[in-house]
């Protein structure tokens, strides 16, 4: 489809497709819309975040939302819930405290310089199915520190947010060649925040937490590297976690999200390919908004590359607590295109950043961002993954 043929359908409304299935491209109205985020609310409804604007890194770039009431057609109308005219808003992840209220934290970026980061939380409300934020707060973590994953509440109560840090080098732009992961811990519900370092794992961002049984935990993470989806283990509730290790699923430097299922297995949505299979690259994730900044690339630490095609949208299923992922059905297909972040030209054709949640009847619900143009909402079926309701 054209830029113009999607913004025709971004009007929120369910489309059965078949076999069970139905999809849906929700209403935005920015020409960017990308990073989606997807959660349960308390009635039942789902809410959907994601940022929008003209360009990623831009400063008009915000966080919007809208929510799909149980048993409702139609997504209703987007909301925007964030707006800093000075930094690019992105990465939205919703956390709801002790007392029930929801939180709305996200990043806060100056142009394309992940390295001076800010992280900001405001709370969230919903009524009469619209969301409303209040006004933001910065985290007293430092500069460079970005989320996607989902927050975990360890045994002891405390929060975990997975975090990957954007490290600055003096005199040189951030490129992505020395973030590493870590795990940013509150015991006071947000109010505060210690890090700890994942180690071995410079390359390895978005990190994914997926608690097991008992004090074990899984994690995963996109690789700067663009070879392999990598993994990593805590056997005591999230406190410590060893070096990240490749999977058997490729990775292509973008974003990935997992599950664990109700029946005990682990789902990841994510665009197996990697440079090994591609030749396709761009210099980096911001090019198209660097110039006048003459400082040269970061050097040293890994060698990230940019640009391996962003599809097929798949969705990959483990057994064996996410070391292997042999069932693999694609969700969604097109060339990935992915050289340029630009939504109206039409050179963009990735289907990438996916969001997955499991609901109570076992449906399957995912969101991500088609042609960097809309945020796409596809509902399976249970069973789908097996290859029911093909």
């Amino acid at each position: 489809m054209s830029p113009d043929e999607i913004a025709a359908r971004m009007d929120g409304r369910l489309t059965d497709v078949g076999g069970g299935r139905f999809e849906a491209f929700l209403p935005s109205p920015m020409v960017q819309n990308h990073a989606a985020f997807i959660e349960l609310l308390d009635d039942g409804a789902l809410a959907c975040l994601w940022f929008g604007g003209t360009l990623e890194g831009k400063s008009d770039i915000s966080i919007y939302g809208t929510t799909l009431a149980s048993g409702a057609d139609s997504w209703g109308p987007s909301v925007r819930l964030s707006h800093d005219p000075d930094r690019s808003e992105q990465n939205p992840v919703l956390w709801r405290n002790g007392k029930g209220e929801w939180q709305l934290f996200h990043t806060a970026q100056p142009s394309g310089n992940q390295d001076e980061c800010l992280l900001r939380a405001r709370p969230i409300s919903v009524e009469n199915g619209a969301l409303s934020g209040a006004e933001p707060r910065d985290l007293d973590l430092p500069l460079g520190s970005f989320i996607r994953g989902r927050f975990v509440r360890r045994s002891d109560g405390a929060w975990m947010m997975p975090i990957f840090r954007c490290i600055s080098r003096p005199g040189q732009r951030w490129n992505g060649s020395h973030d590493t992961a870590a795990v940013a811990v509150s015991t006071d519900e947000g109010q505060s925040w210690t890090m700890s370092e994942v180690s071995g794992s410079i390359g390895s961002v978005h990190m994914t937490i997926v608690p097991l049984d008992g004090d074990h935990m899984v994690a995963f993470y996109r690789r700067r590297q663009s070879d392999f989806v990598h993994r990593s283990e805590s056997l005591d509730g999230g406190v410590t976690w060893s070096a990240p290790a490749p999977t058997d699923v490729p990775n292509n430097n973008s974003s990935i999200n997992v599950i664990r299922l109700a029946d005990g297995r682990l789902a990841m949505v994510c665009n197996p390919i990697s440079s090994a299979t591609s030749s396709d690259r761009r210099a980096s994730l911001y090019d198209e908004i660097e110039e006048g900044d003459d400082r040269p690339d970061a050097t040293g630490g890994c060698s990230p590359i940019w640009g391996v095609p962003r599809a097929p949208m798949t969705l990959c299923v483990s057994t064996d607590g996410g070391l292997t992922w042999p069932i693999r059905r694609i969700i969604d297909d097109s060339p990935g295109t992915c050289l340029s972040n630009n939504s109206v030209d039409g050179r963009n054709k990735e289907l990438s950043y996916p969001y997955l949640l499991e609901g109570a009847d076992g449906a399957l619900h995912v969101a991500y961002t088609y042609f960097r143009r809309a945020i796409k909402y596809v509902r399976l079926p249970a069973g789908w993954i097996d290859g029911e309701h093909s």
